[in-house]
């Protein structure tokens, strides 16, 4: 019992007490007598590397070995050294005759495993291999002429590769000063030489000539195993012997000159490990040069960032995948992440994050790209909206509500119509995501605003967003928004495709309306579009009635069958193919100036008609003409709300806000019904009698009122008329009207008050006057007023004078006058 006791309290494996790491299984090869195992942390669970070395006491020779490197390990910094994290030794067995020494590193494998694990071959093998070769070397450089340290034992065996596939050196239980004038300085290479294999040691340690290694240069021996670690690499097999070096044939031609100097006889003609890196032709290809640029991105300009980043798609195709997805993409997706890259390395990030696997993506890709969002470089988020549909389904609704769409929002807004319209489109992938909170409180305020935006190509856009995403809108929003969206604004905007787009988004979304919305709003709204200038609205138009009047003829149907509880609850709903999405009608926007100050914007003819009613097809497909519409030859359209920015009433196409709903998304308080601006030939002949002079005298109540030319009917007028229908109703007969319901007797010269004698016969009349009172007379049949005048006064009303109590009969011959006057003058 009391044994077993000790060895919990002492333990060995995953269960020592000293040691805060599990130890897991062991790698096949390590150095020396060393065991290299895989491992973990007990706190977070991260990987690391756990070398483990055992001794019989603790004065055997390997244990003094291990913990001078252990020593020197901890102490010697670089980034191509082996980083150390924590080191113990123990008893194994609490006798006191087994000791063990652990070292915890950073997560690493031996290098001879992961060139096996790779596969590498050809040009990919040996950029590989030079990347690896420059990074020992830089390693050994560092240790030689920095630190005048000497490692004694450089071999394939004492490397091993980090996650990120970069090379790191170890093994420094032989690591030792060099000083030339003492003897004591290389110690440590006495005590633990016999540690390195004969075949690794050069011909004066072979033969311990102190005296000749003293005067020699402090890189001479590792020199000489840089050497042996470029034959290992190269020949695939372990040295056997010194004289396997001399076997040339797997070496490659640009390397040979350098590794002939690295193996010189005389020590002092050794090549320095530093110059190797700067002559060796070997070193310079296209995966060394990248990475170096990498690495020292601070220290380059704008410009030369701007052209590397914009070579980098291209050129990461040709280079090694295993090192562009280990290497290279972690060290992009930090340089963005810190602002250190330009914004085309946004490109090159997703095109090597594509090559990941989904799940390695939402780890170390996504995070970055979260992050950039909140970027104020407006090339970024051009960036990121441009590439939206790589990694947008990747994005959780969680992070799509929380991170991105608070950030993305603020493009709705921008100053930039090209990101404006980025960011309208990207609503396409981003809006499924949202909560019904978000897409109701905010989403649908900024869509408000872009649907009156000065971009037609927005407005258009807007249209279509709206018809695309209407199934993620909850019921009692669909019914406030979509009709007020398409109808009041999208069907009386300006810009003919606008209105093409109000008419197909109505279709796209005829599920979501009942038969009374279809028949009250939506089929008047569209009626009267069979006259708009535009060919192809009209088409659509046409096409979206039909698919209506089928609705209305499936409804009648099941009325008629007695079912009439269930077909006013179907409603839209017996027409199928009409769920898919709608098109981007308009091309993008430049960003060196609006469309409209350039080019014509593309026209909205479309290549695929409306689906019919049993089709499953696509019910509107929107595509690009090449050939621009110049929509500034047409007669003018219904005015399009654009003056200002939030959603109001909408009267006769002029929006006036209201700030008191301010909270609200901006379609609740426009009126469907109102009177649609494009005026009949009927209404158009009427106004234009309306612009003729009136020379009838008028009396002096009605003076005020005199009677001027009218365009279109005042929201006074829609007040008091609520018929849908007036706007497109043929005018009635006037001579079937009476007074009460003359729509005309607001605006009509008032009958004269009393058969009294002719102004002209007034004390004061003057010449003019009488010629005045002649002509009156002379028109007075073909006056084209007569026929929507009011009748004479009768006996239930006092007439119209008398009633309002105006001037009397002295002031009568003077209005009389001034009236005959100006009529005398515009007939000369």
């Amino acid at each position: 019992m009391l044994k077993f006791l000790k060895g919990v309290v002492a333990g060995s494996g995953s269960g020592l007490k000293d040691l805060p790491y599990n130890i897991g299984e062991p790698y096949a090869s390590a150095w020396g007598s060393w065991t290299h195992h895989r491992g973990s942390s007990k706190d977070d669970g991260s990987s690391v590397s756990i070398f483990s070395l055992s001794g019989s006491n603790a004065q055997d020779g390997h244990l003094a070995a291990g913990r001078n490197g252990v020593k020197r390990l901890r102490t010697v910094r670089h980034p191509n050294i082996l980083s150390f994290l924590h080191s113990t030794e123990v008893e194994a067995d609490g006798s006191g005759s087994k000791h063990v020494i652990y070292i915890v590193t950073e997560p690493v494998m031996p290098l001879s495993e992961k060139i096996k694990e790779l596969g590498l071959e050809g040009a990919q093998r040996d950029e590989y291999y030079a990347w690896g070769l420059h990074q020992i070397s830089k390693a050994v450089s560092f240790l030689n002429n920095d630190c005048k340290l000497v490692h004694g034992n450089v071999c394939l065996s004492s490397v091993v590769v980090t996650q990120t596939l970069d090379w790191k050196l170890h093994a420094f239980d032989v690591l030792s000063e060099f000083e030339v004038n003492s003897e004591a300085g290389t110690s440590a290479m006495l005590q633990f030489e016999w540690l390195i294999g004969t075949q690794y040691k050069p011909m004066e340690l072979l033969k311990s000539d102190w005296q000749t290694i003293r005067k020699s240069p402090p890189w001479a021996i590792d020199s000489w195993g840089l050497g042996c670690l470029i034959y290992e690499l190269f020949s695939g097999l372990k040295l056997a012997k010194t004289e396997d070096l001399r076997n040339i044939a797997s070496i490659p031609k640009s390397l040979l000159p350098d590794y002939q100097r690295l193996l010189s006889s005389t020590p002092s003609r050794r090549l320095n490990p530093a110059k190797l890196i700067d002559n060796s032709e070997y070193f310079h290809n296209k995966l060394v040069e990248t990475i170096q640029f990498m690495e020292i991105l601070n220290l380059k300009d704008s410009v030369e960032k701007d052209s590397f980043f914009r070579k980098l798609p291209n050129l990461a195709e040709q280079l090694p995948r295993p090192i562009v997805l280990r290497k290279l993409l972690p060290l992009l997706s930090s340089s963005l992440e810190f602002g250190s890259a330009a914004a085309p390395a946004l490109t090159a990030l997703l095109k090597m994050g594509s090559w990941l696997p989904a799940d390695e993506f939402s780890a170390k890709i996504l995070p970055t790209i979260v992050k950039l969002f909140a970027s104020n470089d407006r090339a970024i988020r051009v960036g990121l909206l441009q590439h939206l549909d790589q990694f947008g389904e990747s994005l959780s609704a969680q992070i799509v509500d929380e991170q991105v769409f608070p950030h993305v929002a603020t493009g709705f807004s921008d100053s930039s119509a090209f990101l404006r319209e980025l960011t309208l489109k990207s609503m396409l992938i981003l809006a499924p995501k949202l909560s019904q909170r978000t897409m109701s409180g905010s989403l649908l305020k900024y869509l408000s605003k872009l649907q009156v935006d000065e971009e037609p190509a927005i407005r258009t856009n807007t249209t279509i967003l709206l018809g695309n995403i209407a199934s993620h809108l909850n019921e009692g929003t669909r019914k406030r928004v979509l009709i007020n969206a398409f109808t009041v604004r999208a069907l009386r905007d300006t810009f003919s495709p606008a209105r093409a787009a109000g008419v197909m988004a109505l279709t796209a979304t005829c599920s979501y309306y009942d038969m009374t919305e279809i028949a009250a709003r939506i089929l008047p709204s569209i009626v009267v579009l069979i006259i708009d200038p535009d060919s192809d609205v009209r088409t659509k138009a046409l096409q979206a009635i039909d698919q209506f009047l089928q609705i209305s003829k499936q409804y009648h149907e099941k009325m008629n069958s007695g079912d009439s509880h269930e077909a006013s609850a179907a409603g839209a709903t017996l027409i199928t193919g009409n769920a898919s999405l709608l098109g981007w009608a308009m091309s993008s926007l430049t960003l060196k100036g609006k469309p409209s100050e350039h080019a014509p914007v593309a026209s909205m003819n479309s290549e695929t008609p409306v689906a019919p009613a049993t089709s499953d097809a696509s019910s509107a497909k929107f595509t690009q003409n090449a050939g621009g519409v110049d929509y500034t030859d047409h007669p003018p359209a219904p005015p399009s709300p654009t003056s200002t920015d939030g959603w109001g009433e909408v009267d006769h196409g002029a929006l006036r806000e209201d700030r008191e709903e301010s909270d609200k998304e901006g379609w609740d308080d426009v009126d469907p019904l109102e009177e649609l601006e494009p005026a009949l030939p009927t209404s158009a002949a009427i106004s234009a009698a309306q612009k003729r002079p009136v020379i009838n005298a008028k009396p002096p109540a009605a003076s005020s009122a005199r009677p001027k030319p009218r365009a279109a009917p005042t929201s006074s007028a829609l007040e008091e008329d609520d018929d849908p229908w007036a706007a497109v109703a043929a005018p009635p007969k006037p001579a079937v009207r009476s007074a009460e319901d003359d729509p005309w007797a607001s605006i009509a010269v008032p009958a004269p008050r009393t058969k009294t004698k002719p102004l002209t016969s007034g004390a004061r009349a003057s010449a003019p006057a009488a010629a005045a009172a002649t002509t009156s007379a002379a028109v007075d049949d073909g006056d084209p007023w007569a026929a929507i005048a009011a009748p004479p006064p009768t006996t239930r009303a006092k007439p119209l004078a008398l009633g309002r109590g105006r001037a009397k009969a002295a002031p009568t011959a003077k209005l009389g006058a001034q009236r005959i006057d100006r009529s005398s003058s515009s007939g000369l």
